[in-house]
């Protein structure tokens, strides 16, 4: 079997007889890593019983739970026009279809939205598996997938129903349609960079901030294409401005005036640094500690890709992201989901390295042919990744963090049983889901942390994280008295011989972390209920 070819300008491996045959019998492969992959995300569906962000429920579906069935919380993003209604209206539809057919009962309001996004998650997978395919071949397309699956953080947030799941399966499908992401051995026809556009400035209507991916490769496109003038003024314009007429013609109808969500997004986010309320890292997080911990284990395999491979377009990718976000004070996890998977390209770029070297004759080992077993130095890297990687997802998605979860789903229970009369959330501010999973119309309150126009006045939420009892004792004069309050241990410590004057008696107590979460130790999240209720 012939070794791989380079490509003297990008050192890029040309397509083997053999490879060319896998693309021919592609659409089969397609089908069967995508019923793989779907199965698989699924089950990872699940297995996710942890709260993350809170944007999961409070930007996408309690917004859903408004427009679906009337009530629902909108916060103060909303007020101000800085979200789009684009993404929350994925889960009103599904959540309409769910009443429909009489199945919005708690745990399908729980579970459901999180297996809609398993779909979305599965096509995702499959497009990295494309890309890795037309850039590398079937073995690092084999291996890039494995590492996408096995990787951690993908299996304990991709999942999840953020708007920054949904921008990286459009990220995956988009690039695999851009000319300027591939080599000139293997290009797409130009028609298809409309299909790839059209996805990103979906991914922008979703998410703003998914410009800083798409000016890169725009321009790269600009820089390499010979149709500059059709691709601005017949593709790039029109396009986008379809998308971004569709946006706010959804925005006009759902504020009632019209919003231009990307310019006040912009306002807020950039030239106020409106993002900074909620926390500030030093510039290089994402290098030092953010990115790194979400590849984890794949960190080595990804740089060994990096360099091994020489594909500089890609990999310039990733650095011109996490050098754009290290700007910005404030910084998450999931700003950068969207390059994590473009990373697991270049590890099973890595891994499939490993493979090639220990085939006979030094050529490619293919899964179609039967060789000798691997080679131990495979063995050792496989085991090493999924050793380090299973502990962490099934802990991070089924332990840490739950007792949030947990608890609006025993209350969702208890409403159906007309056990609940209204209930108040004593704990820093969008702590738990909210209306999307109680999914009963009841009075709730929780502390509000709203920014405020003046900076250094300490919110809601944060004068009872300061003190409990005394914040407490004032908020008690002008309540109406709950038949339920549910909150952290860490102040129920300081507040239980205060609700027990008021009649409150604790009913459950669920756990919710080993350790520390944001000031505290929250270990559990405990319910008191009206004595009598």
């Amino acid at each position: 079997m012939r070794r791989r070819k380079n490509d003297s300008t990008n050192k890029h491996p040309d397509l083997s007889e053999e490879e060319e045959k896998e693309e021919k019998k592609f659409p089969d492969s397609s089908k069967n890593v995508l019923a793989i992959c779907l199965g698989f995300r699924m089950l990872n569906a699940l297995l996710i019983q942890t709260y993350f962000n809170p944007d999961e429920h409070w930007q996408a579906l309690e917004v859903a739970h408004r427009i679906a069935f009337g009530y629902g919380h909108l916060t103060w993003e909303w007020e101000k026009g800085i979200r789009s209604y684009l993404h929350p209206m994925v889960f009103a539809l599904f959540y309409k279809l769910l009443a429909l057919l009489g199945l919005d009962t708690p745990w399908f309001m729980m579970k459901a939205p999180r297996l809609l996004q398993s779909i979305f998650s599965a096509v995702g997978d499959l497009y990295l598996y494309k890309l890795s395919l037309v850039l590398f071949g079937a073995d690092v397309a084999k291996w890039a997938l494995f590492s996408q699956l096995a990787n951690w953080f993908m299996f304990f947030c991709f999942n999840r129903t953020l708007s920054n799941s949904l921008e990286t399966v459009l990220t995956l499908v988009s690039l695999y349609y851009w000319p300027s992401m591939r080599s000139s051995l293997n290009k797409v026809p130009s028609d298809s960079r409309k299909w790839g556009l059209a996805l990103a400035a979906l991914a922008c209507a979703i998410r703003p901030t998914s410009a800083i991916i798409w000016v890169y490769v725009g321009l790269l496109e600009l820089y390499l294409t010979h149709e500059r003038l059709r691709f601005i003024f017949l593709e790039l314009i029109p396009i986008g401005t379809v998308v971004l007429g569709l946006m706010c013609l959804l925005d006009r109808l759902m504020y009632g005036s019209w919003v231009l969500v990307p310019l006040n997004f912009l306002k807020f986010n950039f030239l106020s640094s409106g993002g900074d309320y909620y926390g500030t890292h030093k510039w290089h997080w994402y290098f030092s500690q953010g990115f790194s911990v979400m590849l984890f284990s794949f960190l080595p395999f990804c740089v060994a890709g990096i360099i091994k491979s020489r594909y500089w377009k890609l990999s310039g990718l990733i650095l011109w992201v996490l050098g754009l976000y290290s700007i910005l004070g404030h910084k998450e996890f999931r700003f950068v989901l969207p390059v994590l998977p473009i990373s697991l390209i270049f590890s099973g770029y890595s891994l499939a390295a490993f493979e090639e070297h220990g085939s006979p004759n030094g050529g490619i080992k293919r899964s179609s042919c039967i060789y000798n077993k691997r080679p131990l130095k495979m063995q050792l890297a496989i085991f090493f990744l999924l050793a380090t990687n299973i502990p962490m997802a099934l802990y991070m998605s089924l332990v840490h963090q739950r007792g949030t979860e947990d608890v609006m789903n025993y209350l969702s229970k208890e409403a159906v049983k007309e056990q609940v009369k209204s209930i108040i959330f004593l704990m820093p501010c969008h702590a738990t889901p909210y209306y999307s999973t109680l999914h009963r119309n009841l009075p709730m309150r929780f502390l509000d942390c709203s920014p405020g126009e003046e900076k250094g006045i300490p919110d809601e939420s944060d004068c009872f994280m300061m003190d409990p009892v005394g914040f407490a004792v004032n908020f008690t004069k002008n309540w109406s008295h709950p038949s339920h309050i549910v909150l952290f241990d860490s102040e129920e410590k300081q507040l239980r011989n205060f609700l027990v004057s008021h009649s409150f008696r604790e009913v459950r107590r669920f756990f919710h972390a080993h350790f520390k979460v944001d000031r505290d130790l929250q270990a559990s999240v405990v319910v008191y209920a009206m004595t009598g209720t």
